[in-house]
């Protein structure tokens, strides 16, 4: 898509961006909106990704003013789990720039299943605070969480809910403190992928300003809505249209 989008376009973005931030806060699940919203407006596969990291900054920045309670005294985690899933997100970003866009067009389906597993699967674990972790464990989810910076940096939907999973494995913080820690990690991770975007590939700017202003407000909503939607109902809602959207891609890289 080229030049500046129509009235009605931007209101497409800017309300598909709302419901990508909130989406975002509930589950990490932003990119399974905001991605294939870029491409319904004619954003090639490769560009819709980049543009979409672009927009998925500010839902972070959201999300963060939304949970500055929870953040309060542990910023010092935020840099140290941050740095290490933002050396995995320059990696990604290479590696997606490295590649044909065909490439990543046949992996996004299964990203994408695997990422509406994962919404299942992080439901299930609850941290044991008695029980103190070995130093090898600890530093086996250190490099997991090199490995999701690298996902994310290359497409990441869903790598906030991994990450999110490896936060409550490595700290003692309740849900509410580690999804914040959560939500400040990944907008470092998404902000560094940004920068390295905008000097070795293309951003459709006018795309994803709406969109960022939407997922500013979704990100700020998120945590709201949170408290009136059952967290197990959400999962199983975005699980399934994860699945709807693997098998649309599917069929469109392979049939």
């Amino acid at each position: 898509m080229a030049g500046i989008p129509s009235i009605g376009t931007l209101i497409y973005l800017l309300l598909g961006g709302v419901v990508a931030g909130i989406l975002a806060s509930a589950a990490s699940f932003a990119s399974l909106a905001s991605y294939p919203l870029l491409l319904s407006v004619g954003v090639a596969p490769v560009y819709a990704n980049v543009t979409n990291d672009a927009a998925l900054i500010w839902n972070s920045l959201g999300a963060v003013f939304a949970s500055g309670r929870e953040l309060h005294g542990h910023w010092r985690q935020v840099w140290i789990y941050g740095s290490f899933t933002v050396i995995g997100s320059i990696i990604g970003c290479f590696l997606l720039l490295a590649f044909p866009g065909k490439v990543f067009e046949r992996v996004v389906p299964f990203f994408i299943l695997i990422a509406g597993a994962m919404i299942l699967i992080s439901g299930k674990h609850q941290p044991d605070l008695t029980k103190q972790k070995p130093q090898w464990l600890k530093s086996l989810y250190i490099f997991l969480l090199i490995v999701v910076g690298g996902y994310a940096g290359y497409f990441g939907a869903a790598s906030g809910i991994v990450i999110l999973v490896l936060l409550t494995y490595l700290s003692d913080e309740d849900f509410l403190v580690a999804n914040a820690i959560k939500n400040a990690v990944c907008g470092f991770t998404n902000l560094v992928a940004l920068i390295i975007y905008s000097f070795t590939s293309k951003i459709y700017w006018w795309d994803a300003i709406p969109m960022a202003v939407g997922m500013f407000i979704g990100g700020y909503l998120g945590p709201i809505v949170l408290r009136y939607i059952p967290a197990k109902l959400m999962r199983w809602v975005i699980a399934l249209l994860a699945l709807i959207q693997a098998v649309i891609f599917f069929k469109q890289a392979y049939l």
